[in-house]
């Protein structure tokens, strides 16, 4: 299966799309991924991890976790959760974007 990845810029920051579907962004705030309710509810409950918001006073992006360091450097953590964040952007419908 063949899947179109593409890097824009959104409010300041970089965005990854798979196949048309937001599913990281990176800027001033750090790396945040996209990921499923489930996955969300348990990263949460870590030290470090925070919802995403583009702005200070801006809207929090439901969808989206803004990683620390910690769980970015740890090679595994990280590949597995961007891999889930892929599957749950290329599966979505675009009511999600």
């Amino acid at each position: 299966m063949t899947h179109q990845l593409e890097f824009k810029n959104c409010f300041g920051a970089v965005t990854g799309y798979i196949d048309g579907h937001i599913f990281i962004s990176c800027g001033k705030f750090g790396v945040a991924l996209r990921l499923p309710p489930e996955i969300l509810a348990s990263l949460f409950d870590e030290k470090g991890v925070k919802p995403l918001k583009y702005f200070p006073n801006g809207h929090i992006k439901k969808e989206y976790a803004v990683l620390p360091q910690e769980i970015i450097e740890n090679k595994q953590r990280f590949k597995e959760l961007l891999d889930e964040s892929i599957k749950y952007a290329s599966l979505s419908q675009s009511s999600h974007r």
